[in-house]
């Protein structure tokens, strides 16, 4: 009995635990969508519409609410993502199932990272912080990748997930550079500096097209005709957008050259949102980026509706954007792969059910005896 007792208590900790990780996330995947709109990208809005704000004190009170609100998922979104990080780490210190190969060096080094974001909070660092911040966090992406390409032997995740770190590590590169540069007050550029921000962009669009392909996609061939009806739908509906928006300039151009100059002055009016709030620059064909995200949405949405880890590593991963420029962004990628390297493990429920079968099995002893 006094066995059974301990056994119980165990369990209902681990059960406990589970749940906590799983409502943590999914409040998190919420509040960081929406402090991507309200925040990132509402608050650069009002700024460009400054003057319409300013003629009008309705539009300026709902920007200036907008962009309170989403200051307040800000710090939310922080809150939350060091909650799910610190769980999965304590997971890992207790060797269950989502421990991993490369614990010995993930652990340390994650938790080194969360330290320095908290006091870089309570003291904020000036460029040599900056400079130390960014190798700490390439440093934990490098031991997160190399765990993703040794547990996941499909090529097109491989692929999808080497373009994605090629991009971030681009800006971390820059980032970088141009920092240590200022604090040695070099005034010259580093070298191909600008080439490697704009590589890193175009990894990180390509890696959002790739998403659908690796973790989205039903073949075709599949048996399952409501599957097989979808996937056409989205092939084709996909395709004639994207068609229509990499040509879309040239067919206005032939109705009227004044329109045409207008739809190029409302790309870059949506590109230097996007650039502020996520640091996209928007120097490829403006079609690449919305497939990138018709893609990225897609595998998102369905695989949060199935409960795979998976769809909320990449929707994290790819709403914290290219520019890094905030810790909050920082950690919601380390912890994107880091879920995304529990997924081949399984789904939501059955993480719950592999932590509940972990009760120790004790056979029940017979009434009467039995025969030897």
């Amino acid at each position: 009995m006094e066995t059974s007792a301990v056994e119980n208590k165990v369990i209902g900790k681990t059960e406990e635990q589970g749940l906590l990780f799983e409502y943590a996330l999914k409040f998190l995947l919420v509040a960081a969508f929406l402090e991507l709109l309200l925040y990132r990208l509402v608050s650069r809005l009002g700024m460009h519409l400054s003057k319409i704000a300013e003629k009008y004190e309705a539009v300026r009170i709902t920007f200036r609410g907008l962009s309170s609100l989403g200051f307040m998922l800000l710090n939310v979104t922080s809150i939350l993502a060091f909650l799910v990080i610190s769980l999965l780490l304590f997971q890992k210190l207790r060797k269950t199932i989502w421990s991993g190969s490369y614990d010995t060096l993930l652990i340390p080094s994650t938790s080194l990272l969360l330290m320095v974001t908290v006091a870089y909070l309570l003291f904020p660092p000036a460029m040599l912080g900056s400079v130390i911040y960014n190798l700490i966090t390439l440093l934990v992406l490098v031991i997160l990748v190399i765990e993703y390409m040794a547990t996941h032997r499909l090529w097109i995740q491989r692929l999808t997930i080497g373009c994605f770190f090629m991009g971030i590590s681009s800006w971390i590169y820059y980032q970088t550079m141009s920092t240590g540069y200022g604090l040695l007050h070099i005034v010259t550029a580093p070298p191909l500096v600008n080439e490697i921000n704009r590589f890193g962009e175009a990894m990180m669009v390509l890696a959002s097209i790739l998403v659908f392909w690796a973790y989205g996609s039903t073949p075709l061939r599949t048996k399952n005709k409501q599957q097989r009806r979808w996937g056409l739908t989205l092939l084709v509906s996909g395709g004639l957008v994207f068609f229509l928006l990499l040509f879309l300039d040239y067919i206005v151009s032939l109705y009227s050259p004044a329109a045409a100059h207008d739809v190029r002055k409302a790309g870059e009016g949506i590109g230097w949102i996007f650039q502020m709030g996520m640091g996209y620059t928007f120097y490829l064909p403006f079609a690449f980026y919305v497939l990138g995200l018709i893609c990225w949405s897609y595998t998102v949405i369905k695989l949060v509706t199935i409960g795979r880890l998976a769809g909320y590593g990449l929707g994290l991963m790819f709403m914290a954007g290219y520019a890094l420029q905030l810790s909050h962004l920082t950690l919601l990628v380390v912890l994107g792969l880091m879920l995304l390297n529990i997924d081949k493990r399984g789904t939501l429920g059955k993480l719950r059910g592999k932590m509940k079968e972990k009760v120790v099995y004790q056979p029940i002893e017979p009434a009467f005896g039995q025969t030897r």
